[in-house]
């Protein structure tokens, strides 16, 4: 599996599929696991690394939102201790979502060496500025929907990082699968954690290539909430001219008209 970055305790490994990416983090004597995914060989790789690495380590798994792509990994850490958004606890969509793994691993004739169940959350996050001490490194939560109602932001000042989830991607326009206007507060909440907290210097998305200074995060939530105004205008010459500055810009249109199906 590719290792896309590795460095003062961080390693994000990288998919074959969407580009979708897991961070782990390593504490003193704990290990922090966001997203483990897709395939079953690349989550036993990510597994096995965690096991030669962090034996012994107490394990937190963090699902960044519900997505069947995001959770696909839960099963292969069964003593982690699991940390998600309440509203990914009370998603009255989880059947659905287990059926999305169940109908992409029959699709694909996959099998998998561990149970698929959809997450039991040990750390429940509520609210805005939340944050949990793991050791001495402190973890601070945003809530973030629009992609979905259950996004998380998390922040590790300590380690300069942020993780989140499936924004501010330098390969996807954004997806407004919940709420547009949740989705724009979002950002505007983003811009804020930017302004206010100085030190990070790193972004983790769950698709695509993490950001490595601060200049090259403001340019995404530039884009991505031009993107958005752009949407709700529903000016779709600069939508246009914007989705073929991506590689993947035949999917992008596909995404935009979904998009405008939703709003």
């Amino acid at each position: 599996m590719k290792i896309q970055y590795r460095n003062d305790g961080i390693t994000v490994f990288e998919s074959a599929l969407y580009r979708t990416t897991c961070t782990v983090i390593s504490l003193a004597q704990s290990v922090l696991i966001v997203d483990p995914n897709w395939l079953p060989d690349e989550i036993d790789f990510i597994a096995d690394y965690v096991q030669q690495h962090f034996s012994g380590y107490t394990q937190y798994l963090i699902f960044t939102h519900s997505d069947y792509d995001h959770i696909i990994g839960y099963g292969k850490f069964p003593n982690a201790k699991v940390i998600a958004s309440e509203k990914l606890t009370s998603n009255p969509r989880k059947q659905e979502i287990l059926k999305q793994i169940e109908d992409f691993d029959n699709e694909y004739y996959i099998t998998r060496n561990y149970p698929l169940a959809y997450p039991a959350v040990n750390y429940s996050i509520l609210t805005d500025v939340q944050t949990l001490t793991i050791e001495n490194t402190q973890l601070i939560f945003y809530l973030a929907p629009g992609h979905v109602t259950d996004g998380l932001f998390i922040l590790i000042p300590s380690k300069n990082c942020w993780i989140a989830g499936d924004y501010l991607s330098n390969i996807e326009i954004p997806f407004v699968d919940d709420n547009l206007k949740d989705y724009i507060l979002t950002l505007t909440k983003a811009q804020s954690i930017l302004d206010q907290y100085k030190e990070i210097t790193i972004l983790i998305t769950g698709h695509g290539d993490l950001a490595v200074s601060r200049m090259e995060i403001q340019n995404r939530i530039n884009n991505d909430s031009f993107y958005l105004k752009s949407l709700g205008n529903k000016d779709d010459e600069k939508v246009d001219h914007l989705i073929k500055k991506y590689s993947f810009h035949p999917v992008m249109k596909v995404a935009h008209e979904k998009n405008k199906k939703i709003i």
